[in-house]
């Protein structure tokens, strides 16, 4: 990645993240319940084994009621796990009700007695995206990462979840970048790549 795209980047992320902190409570509590529905539904559409949803931090969009929709349907759900900066996501087993532990940057985990799995659909984290399935996370390039190494071994979709006010005109995409199946937004679900 050339600095020119790193500073851009981190412009772009600094600024959807700030218009992300300013969203409301109620809006937040609307969108989960929204996102439950949503998610669903691409499960449905996707049908994949083991669906893979990140546990939120800080303000990013509630994914629990989503878990508990998924696993409510059947679905086997799991969490991602950080091994290690410069690897891949791992990912394990978990229901809502499993215990978790504290992982790095304190995200939520299953605790290492869970089965570690592969999913076929994850629902990806991010700090702003655009129209062409593009994302900007969080900088560290783990979803990227664990993209292509799963996308290397199987089919795998990846539906990123975002407010509307992280949509931007354009992403920088650079070759390394894994780009979304869907994004889901408090206003819209939208497909990219339709198979």
């Amino acid at each position: 990645m050339t600095s020119t795209t790193a500073d851009s980047k981190a412009a772009l992320r600094r600024d959807a993240l700030a218009r992300r902190s300013a969203i409301e409570a109620g809006a937040r509590a609307a969108f989960s319940l929204r996102l439950a529905q949503e998610g669903l539904r691409l499960a449905r559409l996707w049908r994949p084994r083991i669906v893979s949803v990140f546990h939120p931090m800080r303000d990013e969009p509630d994914t629990l009621p989503l878990l508990t929709a998924l696993a409510d349907e059947g679905f086997a759900t799991a969490l991602p796990v950080v091994i290690g900066r410069g690897s891949p996501l791992a990912f394990r087993l978990w229901r809502p009700g499993d215990p978790t532990r504290a992982g790095a940057m304190s995200i939520r985990e299953p605790l290492a007695t869970a089965p570690v799995v592969d999913p076929d659909l994850l629902f990806v984290p991010l700090a702003c995206f655009d129209r062409r399935g593009h994302r900007i996370g969080y900088g560290a390039g783990y979803y990227d990462r664990t993209l292509t190494h799963l996308r290397a071994m199987k089919p795998v979709h990846a539906a990123g979840v975002a407010y509307g006010v992280c949509e931007i005109a354009a992403v920088p995409y650079e070759t390394h970048d894994q780009s979304l199946d869907a994004i889901v937004t408090e206003q819209e679900t939208i497909l990219f790549n339709e198979q």
